[in-house]
């Protein structure tokens, strides 16, 4: 130690500091991690005390200043600036943030490691970075197993962090629907339900359709979805009677996300909610967990947009899909398939 100034040496992706700092760093302000003779830390956690001069790093013997560490730890790691930007913001913000098994863990207000539990684990992502589903579902099954929150912390171009919370999501409504159908037709993009009594009847006790004229106009979705359910009886225009099969399919050729909208729609109404278009919102579908008539429609709660196992959210759009969804008082989730079932993904500002 040099005038109350801790000294270490870079070694591969760590820093290496002698036994004195365990005590200063690690036991005051958890920093590091013990290892015998000294104390281990991360290159985020010492470029951070090495700005602030509580540390001086040395490689091959020669000093390095904060400039030299930084380019050199670009270098190592990938991603490293990134990290560095959200490690400081949070312990700037107060918190007690640690290396884990994401980029980070971070401890509620009041906590600190060895009294309290983690809340967080931390994934940083640049907002360039297209992000695979695969990439956040499964940071998320971690988070859920060790009972922690995900964050996710975007930095953006001008290194400003913009923070979301990614959760799963059990989506339950009480709108039980017992409804008559009848005989629609299936015209060029859409379904149309003539006889007026069972339009009413649709329309009013599960708020299907679009009614007009004593019709009721229905989408492929919500066709198939009572074709299922032996509600409607749908032929074309030719009066062929078709088999829900034969609905799919031809959907399938006029709708190209048909199958993947209708296994979706199918769960929502299956858990009593009430799904409509949610296009003037850019999604799927917005959903209510309950309607008492097309002369009390309440705000919807959710918007649900249905994505392929394969899909990949690029930043910029998720950041609108969710400002939007939030500005409009619901909540944005994305609905995808895992192992034959519907599951829902909540991405939701957080402000730590």
């Amino acid at each position: 130690m040099s005038n109350g100034v801790i000294e270490g040496d870079l070694s591969g992706k760590k820093v290496i500091l002698g036994g004195e700092a365990t005590e200063e760093l690690y036991h005051q302000g958890s920093f590091g991690r013990p290892v015998e003779g000294g104390l281990e830390l991360s290159l985020v956690e010492a470029a951070y005390l090495l700005d602030r001069g509580r540390i001086k790093v040395s490689l091959d013997g020669a000093d390095l200043d904060f400039r030299s560490f930084f380019e050199a730890a670009t270098s190592i790691e990938t991603g490293f600036e990134f990290r560095y930007v959200v490690y400081k913001d949070l312990r700037e913000r107060g918190y007690y943030v640690q290396p884990g098994v994401t980029d980070f863990r971070v401890y509620p207000r009041g906590g600190r490691p060895g009294k309290t539990p983690a809340e967080f684990y931390v994934q940083v992502i640049s907002e360039r970075h297209p992000v695979s589903l695969k990439e956040l579902v499964e940071p998320m099954k971690v988070s859920r197993q060790m009972r922690k929150r995900l964050m996710l912390a975007v930095v953006d171009e001008e290194s400003d962090i913009t923070f979301y919370e990614a959760r799963e999501r059990e989506l339950r409504g009480d709108m039980k629907v017992e409804a008559r159908g009848g005989t629609a037709t299936l015209l060029e993009d859409r379904v149309m339900l003539w006889d007026p009594e069972a339009s009413e009847d649709l329309h009013e006790g599960g708020f299907y359709g679009k009614p007009g004229g004593g019709r009721l106009q229905l989408s492929l979705v919500e066709s198939a979805y009572l074709l299922e359910r032996q509600v409607l009886d749908i032929v074309d225009r030719s009066g062929a009677h078709l088999s829900p099969e034969e609905f799919a399919r031809r959907a399938k050729e006029i709708e190209e996300d048909f199958e993947m909208k209708r296994q979706v729609y199918r769960d929502l109404r299956d858990r009593n909610l009430v799904v409509k278009t949610g296009f003037k919102f850019g999604s799927h579908f917005r959903v209510y967990k309950r309607v008492e008539g097309s002369k009390k429609v309440p705000h919807s709660e959710y918007l649900v947009h249905a994505v392929p196992d394969d899909h990949v959210f690029h930043l910029p759009v998720v950041s609108r899909a969710v400002r939007l969804a939030h500005s409009v008082r619901k909540v944005m989730i994305f609905a995808r398939q895992e192992e034959g079932e519907v599951r829902y993904l909540e991405i939701s500002r957080l402000k730590p």
